[in-house]
């Protein structure tokens, strides 16, 4: 989505040779790809540890850190797999983001008409808001150490980026039509 919006902002006139239909399917296939690929070796890792402690996991579903946390095994060198993987999976794609809303930012603030320069802004802030939040608790989460938070933290944590921000995105975006803003309007001041 960075790049679609870099593509729309930054390169107007080049934007349907850029968004194509196979660029598209392209960056979908590559981020499921790279998602699924990604897991292999942490299950890997974590399917030859023993456990000992209690069989009931505790957190939503069955996060890797909750199940160290029930691991007996010495888990110090999964922390550093999953930090370095982190760099490439996290980190990486999130200052790509960053770097791209760069562009966008400085390209906007050379557009002259005030109404314009809004509009590019109100479009690109939702997405970089939800960006930030959700990289923000993955990294803050999967790239310190499993003792820096209690299970109840990871827990609120991982209901901040599985459950919350998933349900702001579509919120976001609806609230920039102004049809809906309309009917939440109406809605809202018809029952008064």
């Amino acid at each position: 989505m960075a790049y679609d919006r870099f593509a729309a902002i930054c390169k107007p006139l080049h934007y349907p040779l850029l968004m194509n239909k196979r660029n598209c399917i392209f960056l979908a296939a590559s981020s499921w790809i790279a998602g699924c690929v990604d897991m292999i070796p942490l299950v890997d890792f974590v399917s030859h540890y023993s456990f000992c402690a209690s069989k009931e996991v505790n957190h939503f579903y069955c996060d890797l850190d909750a199940l160290l946390k029930l691991s007996c095994s010495d888990t110090q060198n999964f922390e550093i797999l999953m930090l370095s993987e982190g760099v490439f999976v996290a980190v990486t794609p999130f200052l790509l983001i960053l770097s791209s809303y760069a562009f966008i930012i400085s390209t906007i603030l050379k557009i002259t008409s005030s109404e314009g320069r809004h509009k590019a802004f109100s479009t690109c802030s939702s997405h970089l808001t939800v960006v930030v939040l959700f990289y923000g608790t993955i990294i803050c989460i999967y790239m310190s150490p499993s003792s820096m938070f209690s299970s109840e933290q990871i827990k609120m944590f991982a209901l901040l980026y599985t459950v919350f921000i998933p349900m702001l995105n579509p919120f976001i975006y609806s609230m920039r039509n102004q049809e809906v803003k309309n009917a939440l309007r109406n809605l809202i001041f018809r029952k008064q």
